[in-house]
Formats: structure tokens, C-alpha cells, sequence
């Protein structure tokens, strides 16, 4: 295919005469990327790394145009017989004016009042992670990315822009071509142009949906220029960026001993068993199982591919995009594989002078598949697996079940059925702009916007079964006798889920946009759109399949555990909007947004809300005294203030719909009619309504500066911003305890407060023209605090979460081990309280530890500082970019199932207490939560979540310019890899970002990846 597509090439282009040269800046640096069209017709070309080019001419004479973004266009007569023809380009100051993406529209950098920060898709595509959201740590400042697992297809991250601000959920949203709701985790990121963030005022313009932040993101369209067709491949293979060391079956079987002996008891396991384990010379009765070793394999695969075509003329431009993606277990013999397949097209056309059409279209099937016992249930096992236990038998047979018929060798394959989730969507956008020549500056916009999802997922469930031994019996040859005993359930049971879902999104914008008497300039936006959303689901099951071999419904037995139910939905919103723009000579810079929006959450008569956002600006460069500070060549202060809004108000994470309606559901106790035969549900109230519940309400306020150094070669932008969130929906705890026997709906009291800054600087330098390079530094901090949510009152000070931040928990502060039994009779101490206990702090002085000893942490699992550091060199046809992220200001809680249900942490076996080592730095053995250190929480497992990664290293080389003679205008290798490594000196058995402290979860993921692009 690729000799057809180099042969037709070639074939086109070989008539005529042939031209080459270099195109370069005024500073003399080479310039990739130019493009150089043969005036007149659609043959063209591009530069390559080095600015060379070539070009095979359909004439002996003419005009070249070449182009590049930043700088003034150039045509250059050709004549016959000339073969070459080197070319310098000058900047276009006007060129250079940044555009930046914003809510309903784009603005020059350089009058942005707000606080926008922006990232290229060309920088999230150089990660191999396939999950958008995990490539934007370390980005984009004051956006705190925590991912808390690397399955595959469940791979999300939990994304905060300037931290927390809620109790309730606290997502940002994203819009992508300017629909909201549509997914960021799963979309190509080939297909990305830009992302922005919206962190302050200027996100009011989408009202009750932007108190969290909003994230924009804008695909590729194609460009005027002849067809550039793009290839790429990489495959990549990916392990946990970190795996707990567990203790062998020789420390365990002495840490059993241990509790035996504190409990009173004889020791289970004799010592020449304990060198059994230890010297494996009975692999039968004294295996010695690392449990992580048998389950994971140690590399995983993955791959991408992609192919686009982009191009067009004056008339039609174009973008095609096809990709397919494919990730598998870390699992042997894996169950669990993810599968994406994406299509993007998007076409702009002008049907007349004024008038122009787009047709967005683009689709994905996803497709999951996993165990049919969960990776939190998978994980959990391999970390209480027993290292005294059998994964496998010595002949290969799987050994027993840790519990519940669980050896996770097995239940982490197909063995036990599968969970097939199959998810497909559709999304489209219809797009017509008018000039309205009547008034100059008028223009018209519509979109219509049509998004279908619809979700396959079946669950077909069937026994399995693993193999015992009692440690005794054996055959003739002398070969323990295994048991062979089937596990899970008795009989194959199926259950399927189907849910179709229709989003519609209507709106039109007018825009107006005019400079006066050349120093006024003036932009107004308004427009009115109407979202809707609707769906249907539908689940079915049945049980006592009489065969694994049929995995359909009608197999399954009609009996009393058949069972099946349905539902639907409609949402709704209604929105007005508008943003109005004037500047002076670009030196005086003010803007209005507003949104007036209804949602259906509420009650009709208080549906509407409105959300204005105010922000000016001042180029103070542009002022005359400013000019005499040489190093300093651009610098403007902007300031913001506005009130945005949040209507998904959640309670205990459960979305509050329709809570002014009383609502009634279908279950609990039931009555019988027609003498027994039928059985009727009864119908009861699901809460009592408020007809008062109205959206979350935020007051943003910004103030920040952009600035310019050294001829542009550094840029800093830097904000500060103090967010006051209130009407948080929350239970009144204090003025109505559950001691009354009340419970009130609840009601929108809470209120929080969020302040900090964030900030990006940039330096980027040249050398002769070969030499590029550039370093980024960006971080944020956010800390915000709990102003009320009606605590119930009596706690003393230190235990009130009023004034402290969002999530503190509430602990005991572990100030050491009592080394023997003198130090515990010397300090107050817990009952039953023994050598080798963990020491609670008396912290109110009364010489007995109780419950008002526990003191109210200033920290959660979000970090407060975030940060990154990006570098980015180029030499010739090599490139290199790394990221370096990290965060800091976290905690979590580690707790581990230890004792006779599970396995120790290595850590912990190396740093316990025992009679032999008394000054230990960690506590006695422990069984299960039996100990008053283990039940009661405490600061001695509060550890500091604080990291630093290598987010992402590339390297690549781009195929010198004698690759044009087949075609090929770049060709490019490149290697690559996504979290390679993690520093995190108080948080080492588990990664710092996984979810769960007791590591009962799917690991997040490192990934060592190569790949091959081409442009024709």
C-alpha cells in the first residue's frame, strides 16, 4: 500500500521541473513546517526539521508562496532552469498575536483578561498513556490531576482546577468543539488541537455548570494546502509504576508465631517448618508464594495507530482521522483487555462569499473486557494472599482460595466467565456561520449538535475450580492426592445491561466585531441554546444454566430468581449568554460575561439564575515610561471577579434530581392478592422534598500579570485568586441531631473558602539556528478550608473540622512505641495497652486517652502544591522533551489486612517491634484490627502522599530531507515513556496517586513505548 501511495506520487509529480532550498527566520534558524504552494495550483509542499525542501513543479515558471504561521507570507518568481531557491521569512508582529480558545469563541493572547492557560494536543500526544486526562499533569498550572487506577478502560483521573472548593462533587467541565459533556478521558488525542482551562470569571459565561472550572478542547481542522497525509504506529508495553514488597513465608510464618505467643497460645509453626519455607526443600507443604510474581505479568502490551489526511482549498478544507488503540491486562493469561476505535471527520465549506458550512462528525466504540471479579476483589486477594499458600501447585495444578473461592491466578483470567462492556458513540455538530454584509463586523453562528451513546455490557458468570490437599494423603507413586472443588456459584448465571442515551444541543450566536477611529476596539457576543438529554436502560437476569456452551438469556431457567427492570430519563437547560470586549489601542482591556440559565434540577419558579464575570486589563509596557525598562518588554496586570454556579448538587455523592418534587419508589414491603398469586410491590416516600434547593454558588476573584522578557525569550504569567463558594448542599448535623429522631432533606447551608496562586514561566533560546531549546516551569497552590456546615457543637477546638480543610480526618496523634513496660507505665495510655503499642498522644493534658485526645488533620488525599517541569531540545534532526511532575500537601491512610487473614508488608515485618528489638521503629505484630492501634485510627499510618515523577521522556530523529524523493515529506522515530519514575520518600510501598492505602486497587501504570510516524 505504501509502494502505491510513493508510486502515485511520484508518478503525479514527475512532470515539469524540480526546484529545492532552505527557508529560514531572520535570525537565520531554520523553519520546519513552512509550507510552499505553487500559486495557482494545489502542489505544495513543507519544510522539514532542517527548513530544506523540495518541489517537483507542473511548469518552468511561476510563483511560489510561502507561508508560516508567526510570519509575513512571501511570493518569489521562479523561471526556467532554476533549481533552487533559499528563502528568509520575517516575522508578522500580527502573526504572532497568540490565539487562545475561550468559552463560545477565541481572543489574541495579548487581550485575554482572564485567567486562561492553554496546552497544545502536539505536547499530550508525545505521552503513550491512551487516557487524555492522565497526559495533562504537570501541564497546565492550577490543574491538580490524583489518577487512582491504571485499568484499562477505567484508567480516569480525578481532575481539580485550583484544588477543592466543594463538599460535593467537584469535576470540572469539559467542553469539547464547544458541546459540553463530552468526554475528555476517551477522546483521540490525535485529533487535538488545543486544550484551555478556564479558572476564574472568565468561565461564567457557562453559569451553572462552570463553578469548578471548565475545560475547553478544540480539534484539528484542515488547512488550505494540498492533501498531507500523516501515519503513525507505536507499540508500548506497561507494569505498575509501583508494587508493595511483601514478606515471604518464612518472616509470616514467624509473625503468626508472634501473635500466637502474644495471645497466650503455643506457636502454630515449629522451627525447622520456618526453615522449610525458608530454604524451599518442600515445595509441597511449605511453598514460599510471591503472590504479586504469580499474578502480573512483567510487561504488558499496548499499541496505537493513526492515519489523517488533512488538506483543501479556499472552497472545502478538511480533516480525517482514523485510530485504533488496544491496551491489555497486567494480569497472566489476562481477562481484562481495552479496545478503542475512533473516526473523526470535520469539513468547513463556504457555499458563498458570506456564507459557510461545518460538519463535525466523529465516532468510537469502546470496548472493555475484565474478570467477572472486580480489580479492587482481584487485588485485595493478592494482597492478603498467604506466601505460606500455593498459587500454583508444584505440578501446575492452581492451588486453594484465599477466601470465597478467590485465587487470584484464576479469577484474574477468563476462568470464571467474563464482563464483556461494550460502549458506542456517536457525536456530531452541524455549523453555519453568515457574514451579514449589511452591517460590517455582523455575523451569525449556529450549531446543532447531536450526541448518541449507546452501552452493551453482559456478564456471564460461571463456576470454577481450583485444588486442595490436606497435607497428608498421598497416592501410590508417593504424590499428594489433590481435591478438586468447585468454586463461585453452583450454576452459570447471566446478567445483560443495554442503555441508549440522546444528547441534543441547539444555539445561536450573534457576534459583532469592529475597531473605531483605529484605537477602539470592540467585540459583542450573544446568543440563546437549549440542551437536552434523554435515556433509557434496560437489565435482565437469569440463573441455572443447564450449560456454559450457551451465554444468552433464553438458556437461562424461568424461575423465582429471574428478574429484570428499566428506566429513563430527561434533563433539561435553557441558557442565555453573551460577552462584550472593548480595548484601547490594546492597552486599556475590559470584559463582560454573563450567563442567565434555567436547569431542570429545580423548582420552575426558581429555576433561572444569572451569572455575570467582569475582568479588565493593563498593558503597562505600552506606556512610555515603560520603555526605558530594557529587560522587561511586555507586561500587563489583569484582575477578575465574577460568580458562577454548580446545579449537579450532589449529597453523599448522590446527584440531588427533582429533590423540591416528593418522590416515591417501588420495593420494600409488599402484599398479595388474587388468593397468593400475585405479588405486589409497595410504593414508598424516597425523602422528604425541598423545594428550596437552588445550585451551588461561587464568587471568583483573580488578579494576575503576564509579562516578557529579553526579546520574548522568557514569558511569565502569574495569578492569585480567593474563591468564596457557598449554598453547598449539606444535612443540618448541629441544630437537628439524629438524636431527635428527625432527619431533614438537605439543604444548600455549607460554605468553603479556597485561596492561592499558580504560575507558568518560559525560556526558550537558539543557537545558530540548529540548536533550539526551551525550559517551563509552572506549579499552583490551593488551600482551602470549611467555613460552615452546621458542626455539631460541644468538640473542642482541635476537633472541629470548621476551619480546616475539605476531607480532614480525625486521628489519634501517634507520638511513638512504648519500648517496654516501664515506658508504659510512665505515660497515660489505651487500656490493655502493652510493650510494642503504638503511644497516643494525651493531647488535652487528663491523663487518660479517650476520644478527645484525636486532633483534626489539615490534610487530604488532594495535593495543595502541584507542579512541572518541561524541557524541550531540538539538534538537526533530533529532539528530545521531558516533564518532571510532582505534588505535595497530601496524606493518606495506610491500612493493610494483616495477620491470620492476610499477609505483612515487607516494611513493616523490617521495622516491627520485638522483644529483641525494643527500639524499633514500628509497632508489635498485629492480627487483623485486633489491636487498639489497628481499630482506632491513628497518625502512625498517615503518610505523606509527596512525589516527584519523570511524567514523560521523548526522544526522536527525523530521516534527513533525502527521504522526499519517495514521497515523503518527514519521517520520524521516536521512543518514549510515561511515568518511568517516582520518588516519594514517606509513601514507598505504593504509588502516591493509587487510590486505595491498603493497595486494593489496580495499580497505576509506567510505560516504555516506540513508535514510527510519516508524513506524505
Amino acid at each position: 500500500m505504501l509502494h502505491f501511495i510513493f508510486m502515485a506520487v511520484a508518478g503525479v509529480y514527475a512532470q515539469g521541473t524540480s526546484i529545492r532550498g532552505k527557508v529560514t527566520a531572520e535570525t537565520g534558524e531554520s523553519l520546519p513546517g513552512v509550507t510552499i504552494l505553487q500559486k495557482g495550483t494545489t502542489n505544495g509542499t513543507t519544510t522539514d526539521t532542517e527548513g530544506n525542501y523540495a518541489l517537483s513543479l507542473s511548469s518552468s515558471s511561476g510563483t511560489l508562496v510561502f507561508s508560516f504561521i508567526g510570519y509575513e507570507t512571501k511570493e518569489v518568481n521562479f523561471s526556467a532552469n532554476q533549481t533552487t531557491l533559499n528563502i528568509r521569512l520575517e516575522a508578522d508582529a500580527k502573526a504572532l498575536e497568540e490565539v487562545v480558545v475561550v468559552g463560545y469563541g477565541t481572543q489574541k493572547k495579548e487581550t485575554v483578561t482572564g485567567a486562561v492557560t492553554s496546552v497544545k494536543g502536539a505536547e499530550v500526544t508525545k505521552s503513550p498513556a491512551l487516557n487524555v486526562a492522565n497526559n495533562l499533569a504537570g501541564r497546565l498550572p492550577g490543574l491538580t490531576t490524583v489518577g487512582s487506577s491504571g485499568e484499562p478502560g477505567y484508567d480516569g483521573v480525578r481532575l481539580r482546577i485550583r484544588g477543592v472548593n466543594t463538599f460535593g462533587k467537584a469535576d470540572p467541565l469539559v467542553v469539547v468543539d464547544g458541546v459540553p459533556g463530552r468526554s475528555l478521558e476517551r477522546i483521540d488525542p490525535n485529533t487535538i488541537e488545543s486544550i484551555s482551562v478556564l479558572k476564574d470569571a472568565s468561565a461564567a459565561i457557562y453559569g451553572a455548570q462552570a463553578a469548578n472550572g471548565v475545560i475547553l478542547i478544540t480539534t484539528k481542522r484542515g488547512k488550505t494546502g494540498k492533501p498531507t497525509i500523516t501515519a503513525s504506529f507505536n507499540q508500548g508495553y506497561g507494569r505498575p509504576t509501583r508494587i508493595p514488597d511483601m514478606a515471604n513465608a518464612a518472616e509470616y510464618a514467624t509473625m503468626l508465631n508472634e501473635i500466637d505467643q502474644y495471645a497466650g497460645k503455643a506457636p502454630r509453626f515449629q522451627p525447622a517448618d520456618i526453615q522449610k519455607f525458608q530454604d524451599g526443600s518442600d515445595p509441597w507443604g511449605h511453598p514460599d508464594t510471591d503472590w504479586f510474581r504469580e499474578v502480573l505479568k512483567p510487561w504488558s502490551g499496548q499499541n496505537q495507530g493513526n492515519v489523517s489526511v488533512s488538506g483543501g482549498s479556499e472552497a472545502m478544507k478538511y480533516f480525517v482521522s482514523l485510530t485504533s488503540r488496544t491496551q491489555d491486562g497486567f494480569y497472566f493469561n489476562s481477562g481484562t483487555k481495552y479496545n478503542q476505535y475512533d473516526f473523526r471527520s470535520n469539513l468547513d465549506g463556504n457555499i458563498t462569499k458570506n456564507i459557510s458550512l461545518g460538519v463535525d462528525l466523529s465516532g468510537r466504540m469502546e470496548d472493555r473486557n475484565f474478570p467477572t471479579r472486580s480489580a479492587g476483589s482481584i487485588f485485595r486477594m493478592v494482597m492478603r494472599g498467604k506466601p505460606n499458600l500455593p498459587a500454583y501447585w508444584p505440578d501446575g495444578t492452581p492451588g486453594p482460595d484465599i477466601e470465597y473461592g478467590d485465587n487470584p491466578v484464576v479469577v484474574s483470567t477468563k476462568a470464571t466467565g467474563y464482563d464483556r462492556d461494550k460502549r458506542y458513540v456517536m457525536n456530531s455538530n452541524f455549523k453555519l456561520n453568515v457574514q451579514l454584509p449589511w452591517v460590517k463586523g455582523l455575523s451569525f453562528t449556529s450549531n446543532a449538535a447531536i450526541d448518541k451513546g449507546v452501552r452493551f455490557n453482559k456478564t456471564f458468570q460461571t463456576p470454577w475450580y481450583l485444588y486442595s490437599w490436606d497435607g497428608k494423603t498421598m497416592d501410590a507413586n508417593g504424590k499428594p492426592v489433590l481435591v478438586k472443588g468447585k468454586k463461585g456459584f453452583e450454576d452459570p448465571r447471566l446478567n445483560q445491561y443495554m442503555e441508549d442515551n440522546l444528547g441534543i444541543l441547539l444555539n445561536g450566536l450573534l457576534n459583532y466585531e469592529r475597531t473605531f477611529a483605529t484605537d477602539h476596539g470592540f467585540k459583542f457576543l450573544v446568543g440563546i441554546e437549549r440542551i437536552t438529554n434523554s435515556g433509557d436502560n434496560f437489565n435482565a437476569f437469569r440463573r441455572n444454566f443447564t450449560s456454559t456452551a450457551i451465554d444468552q438469556l433464553f438458556a437461562g431457567a424461568v424461575d423465582q430468581f429471574t428478574s429484570n427492570t428499566g428506566s429513563g430519563y430527561n434533563r433539561g437547560r435553557l441558557n442565555y449568554f453573551g460577552r462584550a470586549n472593548y480595548d484601547f489601542k490594546a492597552k486599556y482591556l475590559a470584559e463582560f460575561v454573563w450567563r442567565y440559565q434555567a436547569s431542570y434540577i429545580f423548582e420552575k419558579s426558581s429555576r433561572f439564575g444569572f451569572f455575570p464575570g467582569v475582568s479588565l486589563g493593563y498593558v503597562v509596557s505600552q506606556e512610555n515610561f515603560w520603555k526605558n525598562i530594557t529587560p522587561v518588554n511586555y507586561f500587563k496586570l489583569r484582575a477578575s471577579w465574577g460568580k458562577t454556579g454548580f446545579d449537579e448538587v450532589s449529597f453523599e455523592d448522590v446527584l440531588q434530581e427533582y429533590r423540591y418534587l416528593t418522590t416515591y419508589g417501588l420495593g420494600g414491603l409488599a402484599f398479595v392478592d388474587n388468593g397468593g398469586a400475585n405479588f405486589n410491590p409497595t410504593l414508598y416516600e424516597n425523602g422528604v422534598p425541598n423545594a428550596n434547593t437552588t445550585w451551588e454558588k461561587a464568587l471568583q476573584r483573580n488578579i494576575g500579570f503576564d509579562a516578557e522578557l529579553l526579546d520574548g525569550k522568557v514569558s511569565i504569567t502569574a495569578d492569585y485568586f480567593n474563591n468564596q463558594r457557598s449554598d453547598i448542599l449539606w444535612r443540618r448535623n448541629a441544630s437537628i441531631p439524629l438524636s431527635t429522631g428527625m432527619q431533614l432533606p438537605p439543604e444548600n447551608i455549607g460554605k468553603t473558602a479556597n485561596r492561592g496562586f499558580d504560575f507558568n514561566i518560559d525560556y526558550k533560546n537558539n543557537i545558530n539556528g540548529d540548536f533550539t531549546y526551551s525550559v517551563g516551569l509552572n506549579g499552583g497552590y490551593a488551600k482551602n478550608k470549611i467555613v460552615f456546615w452546621d458542626e455539631a457543637p460541644g468538640n473542642p477546638d482541635y476537633q472541629l473540622s470548621t476551619g480546616r480543610p475539605i476531607g480532614s480526618p480525625l486521628y489519634y496523634q501517634a507520638i511513638g512505641i512504648f519500648k517496654d513496660q516501664a515506658a508504659v507505665d510512665a505515660y497515660p495510655h489505651w487500656s490493655g495497652a502493652r510493650p510494642g503499642d503504638v503511644i497516643f498522644e494525651d493531647v488535652n493534658k487528663d491523663s487518660k486517652i479517650d476520644a478527645n485526645d484525636r486532633v483534626r488533620m489539615p490534610k487530604s488525599d488532594i495535593p495543595t502544591w502541584t507542579g512541572g517541569l518541561n524541557l524541550n531540545i531540538g539538534f538537526k534532526g533530533f529532539d528530545f522533551t521531558a516533564l518532571v511532575q510532582g505534588a505535595a500537601g497530601a496524606a493518606r491512610y495506610i491500612t493493610t489486612e494483616s495477620g491470620e487473614i492476610g499477609n505483612f508488608l515487607q516494611s513493616f515485618h523490617d521495622n516491627r517491634w520485638t522483644p529483641e528489638n525494643p527500639n524499633a521503629s514500628g509497632p508489635r505484630t498485629f492480627n487483623r484490627s485486633n489491636e487498639y492501634w489497628m481499630s482506632q485510627q491513628n497518625t502512625f499510618w498517615f503518610r505523606k502522599t509527596d512525589y516527584v515523577r519523570l511524567k514523560n521522556i521523548e526522544i526522536g530523529y527525523s530521516l534527513p530531507a533525502f527521504t522526499q524523493k519517495w514521497g515523503i515529506q518527514r519521517l520520524r522515530i521516536y521512543t518514549n515513556a510515561y511515568n518511568l519514575l517516582t520518588y516519594s520518600p514517606d509513601y514507598k510501598d505504593f504509588d502516591p496517586e493509587l487510590g486505595s492505602g491498603s493497595g486494593q486497587g489496580y495499580p497505576l501504570q509506567k510505560i516504555i513505548n516506540g513508535g514510527l510516524s510519516v508524513n506524505f
